[in-house]
């Protein structure tokens, strides 16, 4: 029996954030089974070292948050792609009291409304049977003091997802719903409660051990070469989301 065919070969992947964390790890596992990928991130000095790491086809360091930025990306690739996952942006968490009202629609914008500019864009630029990517979380499931806008987002992408399926088919479009993932981002929020956060999943979590990027990366990839998956949302939280003591 000879060696696996690497599964994407022949194929693109177009991962916007793809410069460090999930993004960066899902880059790397499109490249290992054979796909071309294009890097989008804020950040060009980041970028560039992600693209030397995975060995990038090409690169575009902007705000994907940008409407007119991101037009010019989608309009500006070098041919059909098959696959564009999106990770970027970050969640904005916050009390009522505290509620900064620009950080609230900053945050809504990347997490809502980009979703729907690229799948605006996909069409006639990704190729039919190929997806977008879009992530969520499994932690604003629960009603807590803070997580008010991350809650009503996370409540409102599968439908969101769900009716991209149909409307711009036969692109497929699914969402991945990781819970604390161990990633550069997870550690700049939590700073010094990182290694305690750490500590607590794995003695709370189902799995035993903290969910890594590469974990949710895993999926990412399977959800580019399954060409039946459309229109749902993939949990990836190490089964957070039924261990109440991880969220204290």
């Amino acid at each position: 029996m000879g060696p696996r065919e690497p599964e994407l070969a022949g194929q693109t992947a177009v991962v916007l954030g793809g410069s460090a964390g999930i993004g960066l790890e899902t880059a790397r596992r499109a490249r290992a089974e054979g796909a071309e990928v294009i890097l989008a991130a804020r950040n060009p000095d980041r970028l560039a070292r992600a693209a030397a790491e995975v060995g990038a086809r090409d690169t575009a360091a902007f705000d994907a948050t940008d409407p007119e930025r991101l037009e010019e990306f989608f309009g500006g690739l070098p041919g059909a792609v098959d696959h564009v996952m999106v990770t970027a942006g970050r969640p904005y968490y916050a009390p009522l009291a505290e509620l900064d009202l620009d950080r609230a629609r900053r945050s809504l914008d990347d997490e809502f409304w980009l979703p729907v500019r690229v799948a605006r864009l996909a069409t006639g630029r990704v190729r039919p049977g190929g997806g977008l990517i879009f992530m969520s979380g499994t932690g604003g499931r629960h009603a807590a003091i803070g997580l008010g806008i991350i809650g009503a987002v996370t409540a409102a992408l599968p439908a969101l997802v769900a009716n991209l399926a149909l409307e711009i088919a036969p692109i497929r479009v699914n969402l991945v719903a990781p819970g604390f993932v161990d990633t550069p981002l997870s550690a700049e929020l939590l700073a010094d409660g990182l290694e305690a956060r750490r500590e607590r999943l794995r003695a709370a979590l189902p799995i035993g051990r903290v969910v890594g990027p590469e974990d949710v990366a895993a999926l990412a990839v399977h959800l580019m070469v399954n060409t039946a998956l459309t229109g749902a949302t993939y949990d990836v939280d190490g089964g957070q989301q039924f261990a109440p003591e991880a969220w204290s």
